[in-house]
């Protein structure tokens, strides 16, 4: 921004496609895997007259489960709507979706405020060949698509990212959708305005300036173009009002080459899709359905991205980065867990856990391009064994990463068994280390000399000398009490 003279406000409309077996309103396959053009289509998703739209109440349940979770209002009564606009990627002429009666008014996630969330049916795909051609694929258009709306009380581009980013773990974590960005499974739209600050206002009230004009930009699908589109909205508008130029009402497009948003067309206003109810849809009074019951529905909640943020912080004394890695995958938090839960609240080896899950096992599956597969992954018992090997000083740090290795590719044999086979275990009996370290001092009398004489550091050449002699398998505390009890002599 130029100044503190101006308000920017952004309020978000973000899309996300539905973890469903069927379509919204027919029978076909949700598969947003699916390669083959047009596979997953038939009359009513492609639009053919005369045929009639069926309810998934399993996507319905979806969006209930996330208005509980943002203890949001849901709906008693609801119903669908048309809204009536021409693409080509819409057959019929006109989407279903909802307008009046949404499925969950108001709520709060990441401390921003919700305006509603509703369910409709997603688009198809086009596509636009090198021949100046445009093709349509139907494998998406019907498949249940969630919106949600935010209140416009966001005022900078990472708090927008934010509030993506815990919307993304939320649906994760309830299972509603997987909301992959790069595969299009959620988009963000982002409207933004940016107004003057009135002189007796303070900024971030919320009272100090009236809302701009807005702008919104569509089809975001990288928290990093939202953050990026946002910020450079708000230094374009900005520019222009301190050069005393009008914001136009508009939707802009991103381009990830210029760095830019760009013109695409005027902005529609509600009026402008000829809202009317849906007359083939059935109109719904939630409370006599009883699977759709507030009580019911928050029994079936899992614990939620924040709750188990919150608990691996003060439980298990864990650092903002090591929870944020932890929790990014309802699957490998669940993994931790069962590690943890082994231990029994044995600090230290909860912390040796975290360490070598998030740097080392972690690590190595980024290495070799592998995604953790629960079906795949070490067992958990098995490690929980090896970290219990770690604290007892049966593995050294070194032997641990060695067996890390070695379970990857046998993740159900036994931690111990692996170790021992391939002589890693750490060797703490004086009688098999002290003939080693009698040699190395014989070995290297200059270096004794050298520690006798004051240079401590030697002391860490003769450890290293000793480890290398016992191909590292070597305890190394026990490996410098005994150089200590013979360098004083």
């Amino acid at each position: 921004m130029k100044d503190n003279k101006y308000l920017p406000t952004i309020g978000l409309e973000i899309h996300a496609e539905l973890k469903t077996a069927s379509k919204m309103f027919c029978s076909c396959k949700n598969d947003p895997d699916e390669e083959r053009e047009n596979a997953n289509v038939c009359s009513i998703c492609l639009g053919h007259p005369g045929t009639l739209p069926v309810l998934n109440m399993e996507a319905i349940r979806h969006v209930l489960r996330v208005g509980i979770s943002v203890d949001g209002t849901l709906a008693d009564f609801t119903e669908w709507d048309r809204k009536n606009y021409y693409y080509p990627d819409i057959p019929k002429g006109y989407q279903i979706s909802q307008y009046k009666y949404p499925l969950v008014s108001g709520g709060k996630l990441a401390g921003i405020e919700i305006e509603r969330i509703h369910l409709e049916e997603d688009t198809a795909q086009s596509t636009h060949d090198t021949h100046e051609k445009s093709l349509v694929n139907f494998n998406r258009s019907g498949v249940p698509l969630m919106e949600l709306v935010t209140k416009p009380v966001i005022h900078d581009a990472a708090t927008a990212v934010r509030f993506a980013r815990e919307l993304q773990l939320l649906l994760r974590y309830l299972g509603a959708g997987e909301a992959n960005m790069e595969k299009g499974e959620m988009r963000v739209e982002a409207n933004i305005s940016v107004a003057k600050i009135h002189e007796e206002g303070s900024k971030g009230s919320g009272e100090s300036a009236k809302l701009g004009t807005k702008t919104e930009v569509k089809n975001l699908n990288s928290f990093k173009t939202v953050e990026k589109a946002i910020a450079y909205e708000i230094e374009r508008q900005t520019s222009l009002l301190e050069a005393g130029e009008v914001v136009k009402q508009e939707t802009r497009g991103w381009d990830d080459v210029e760095n830019e948003t760009y013109s695409q067309r005027s902005k529609e206003s509600s009026h402008d899709y000829r809202y009317f109810p849906e007359p083939d849809i059935p109109k719904l009074k939630l409370s006599e359905i009883s699977e759709f019951g507030r009580s019911t529905l928050l029994e079936t909640l899992p614990e939620l991205p924040w709750q188990k943020r919150d608990r691996f912080i003060k439980g298990f004394g864990m650092t903002d980065k090591e929870v944020a890695v932890l929790i990014e995958s309802p699957i490998i938090a669940d993994y931790f867990d069962s590690i943890a839960g082994s231990f029994k609240g044995d600090a230290k080896k909860i912390k040796l856990a975290t360490n070598y899950l998030l740097s080392d096992y972690l690590g190595v599956l980024k290495v070799r391009k592998l995604e953790f597969d629960p079906k795949q992954a070490i067992a958990s018992k098995t490690f929980a064994e090896m970290i219990g090997m770690i604290a007892d000083g049966l593995l050294s740090s070194r032997g641990a990463k060695d067996v890390i290795l070695l379970l990857v590719d046998s993740p159900n044999e036994s931690a111990k068994e692996l170790a021992e086979r391939n002589g890693l275990i750490q060797k703490s009996d004086t009688s098999i280390l002290i003939p080693a370290i009698e040699k190395i001092l014989a070995d290297n009398q200059k270096v004794v000399e050298e520690y006798k004489g004051g240079k401590t550091a030697s002391l860490q050449f003769l450890i290293g000398q000793a480890m290398k002699a016992t191909k590292g398998a070597g305890n190394p505390e026990v490996v410098k009490q005994l150089f200590l009890e013979r360098l004083k002599s």
